[in-house]
């Protein structure tokens, strides 16, 4: 079977870490696969170098006859719902280049976020093609069947996993942690913030949070890691909040793993657009406990306080309440590190789950 990975993103984050592996593992299982992404993309880089072919546009001048040439040589083309650009969007895109050149290629669109302004039809597009849905959410699929009225066989749920045996601690991986994350000796508790700087991952609420758990725990220390448009923004915060000694910022990273070794617990405070982030499963399926907005699909892996404490989104003083209940109880953190851990195992084995996504390929290329 042909794949087509479409990626209409410059970005790097959880999901292009995702589909780099997913390029990896239908190679490694035989599978032939095809990149189709804008010229000197991040994913572009991360798939030079196997044997996957590559296909690329200009990001401000996209040409139908380069999206044609490469989905015509694929069965199937899994296409990440990014946010519009102006009247361009890449699953309408790909649905015209197919239903234009008449091809056979069966567009998969896959999401996880939802956000309500999207249309329809970056889900299910209105040409007379070949589709499904895949959502990584119970909380997406269903509401693109009520909100979207998509009918319920065409959108299909799919776990994304995580890799157990890379998110493992050991005492290879806590020395490592040690190096690339210096930290004050007596920093305590630490926090970890894996996610792009921009205002929907709420890293100004958690800050906000920090100042008040500060008075509590003097050395409270908070890892920011990643990169992004409001970087400037959230460090002109720090230094009006007087928390320069209590946060570290530092790049954007393709080992996580380190920052979930280095780290107490982990915290996730969205506000909006979520899906089911992956420093969330990562985190984990590491042990480390974590504490996250209530917000799409996060509930379905936060389950009643037993393997994560789960927080209104934006507000202040229960963030900073969960943050000091769980340092507090040594034998909650414990046992929720536990139980996390045993939940990620049971349910969250990225072979398994990817060998799922093959699996749908080839169901859906011989029924639809």
């Amino acid at each position: 079977m042909q794949i087509c990975f479409i990626e209409d993103t410059l970005l790097h984050g959880g999901t292009q870490i995702w589909v780099a592996e997913a390029v990896r593992y239908a190679l490694a299982q035989g599978e032939e696969v095809t990149l189709l992404a804008p010229e000197k993309s991040w994913i572009v880089e991360q798939i030079r170098g196997t044997k996957a072919q590559i296909a690329t546009y200009s990001w401000g001048d996209v040409e139908q006859k380069i999206w044609i040439d490469a989905l015509k040589k694929c069965d199937v083309a899994l296409c990440t719902v990014h946010p519009p650009r102006g009247g361009f969007h890449c699953v309408r895109f790909a649905a015209k280049a197919i239903y234009d050149a008449n091809l056979k290629t069966i567009l998969i669109p896959k999401t996880g976020t939802i956000v309500p302004e999207y249309k329809r039809e970056f889900y299910q597009p209105k040409e007379n093609i070949r589709s499904a849905v895949i959502t990584i959410a119970k909380f997406t699929q269903y509401y693109l069947i009520e909100n979207y009225k998509i009918a319920p066989e065409k959108v299909n749920l799919i776990y994304q996993g995580v890799d157990l045996h890379r998110f493992q601690s050991s005492p290879e991986t806590q020395a490592k942690a040690q190096k690339y994350y210096p930290l004050p000796a007596n920093a305590a508790p630490i926090l970890g913030c894996v996610g792009s700087f921009e205002e929907r991952k709420g890293q100004a609420v958690l800050l906000k949070a920090l100042s008040l758990a500060k008075k509590k725990l003097p050395n409270i220390h908070l890892l920011l890691v990643g990169d992004g448009v409001d970087e400037g923004k959230l460090k002109k915060l720090v230094n009006e909040m007087d928390l320069a000694q209590n946060l570290s910022f530092f790049p954007f990273t393709k080992q996580p793993e380190l920052v979930f070794e280095r780290v107490d617990m982990t915290v996730l405070p969205s506000i909006a657009k979520e899906g089911l982030p992956n420093v969330l499963l990562e985190s984990m399926s590491m042990g480390t406990p974590v504490i996250a907005s209530d917000l799409g699909g996060i509930p379905e892996v936060i389950i009643g306080g037993e393997t994560g404490i789960l927080v209104s989104p934006n507000d202040i003083t229960q963030l900073k309440d969960a943050i000091l209940r769980l340092w507090q109880n040594p034998a909650h953190h414990q046992a929720m590190s536990q139980n996390a851990l045993d939940f990620m195992r049971s349910n969250f084995d990225k072979e398994r789950q990817f060998d799922r996504f093959l699996e749908f390929f080839y169901q859906v290329n011989t029924t639809l």
